[in-house]
């Protein structure tokens, strides 16, 4: 039976600090996540040694795997702390701050480039008016299942990670922005864009920048087939550029 939780805490107090390693020592008790963990030392902000400290800084919102805010390194991987449950999670538990967004404190990051990304991409079905509309088009089941598996990204900044091809200094647009545009593409009435969407993926920062490391798949928690829709996509914008070329 345990008696505590050993934690190993990365922190840093702004953007600009520099980076220290910090020990908690937290009683244990069963069921317990990351969060909950972290919730019991800004109860009571003491490290292992005994001495007085901050409460560790962190984001989280939904607790239940579907905002994506509270991703950080646990034990060396990428997830949410929200389902990094301590009874499954060898100890000490170490956690750091993603490494690919700019730090703004201790666990939590600035994710503001991966929805910059998204809104370069027009990630959304472009309807004027707050009429209604009726119902919409049908689609076809299997391009439903498709568009749904598509839909459950939680721009947790997973696949970011392990990409080797992003980081903080890099202008490609990262696996989840480029899933995104497959998955309104295929829309029926998201389709409208189809082409400004290839358009704006085949320049800077695009598809060329994916090295197809197939890291993103295997780190993404909800399973998405990234590298399947990346490649779905080299083949739309191939098609694209040719037809693009034959009308000139």
């Amino acid at each position: 039976m345990r008696e505590f939780i050993h934690l190993k805490i990365k922190r840093q107090n702004n953007p600009l600090g520099s980076a220290r390693w910090e020990e908690f020592k937290i009683p244990y008790k069963p069921n317990m996540n990351v969060v909950s963990v972290l919730m019991e030392i800004r109860k009571n902000p003491v490290n292992a040694r005994g001495e007085k400290t901050t409460p560790v800084t962190w984001d989280c919102s939904c607790l239940e795997e579907v905002c994506g805010a509270c991703t950080m390194i646990i034990n060396g991987n990428a997830r949410q702390a929200c389902s990094a449950l301590i009874d499954h999670i060898s100890q000490p538990v170490t956690l750091e701050p993603l490494t690919k967004f700019p730090i703004v404190r201790d666990l939590k990051v600035d994710r503001s480039a991966l929805f910059e990304h998204l809104k370069k991409v027009k990630a959304w079905i472009n309807i004027d008016g707050t009429f209604d509309l009726g119902p919409g088009p049908r689609v076809p089941e299997k391009e439903r299942r498709w568009m749904y598996e598509l839909s459950r990204c939680m721009t947790c900044g997973c696949c970011y990670q392990a990409c080797p091809n992003y980081n903080i200094k890099s202008s490609f647009i990262g696996p989840a922005p480029l899933a995104q545009v497959l998955r309104f593409n295929q829309h029926p009435t998201g389709v409208m864009d189809k082409e400004e969407r290839l358009e704006t993926i085949m320049g800077d920062g695009g598809i060329t920048d994916c090295g197809n490391a197939q890291n993103c798949v295997k780190a993404c928690p909800k399973s998405i087939n990234l590298t399947v829709a990346i490649a779905k996509l080299n083949r739309e914008t191939t098609v694209h550029s040719i037809r693009r070329w034959l009308v000139k």
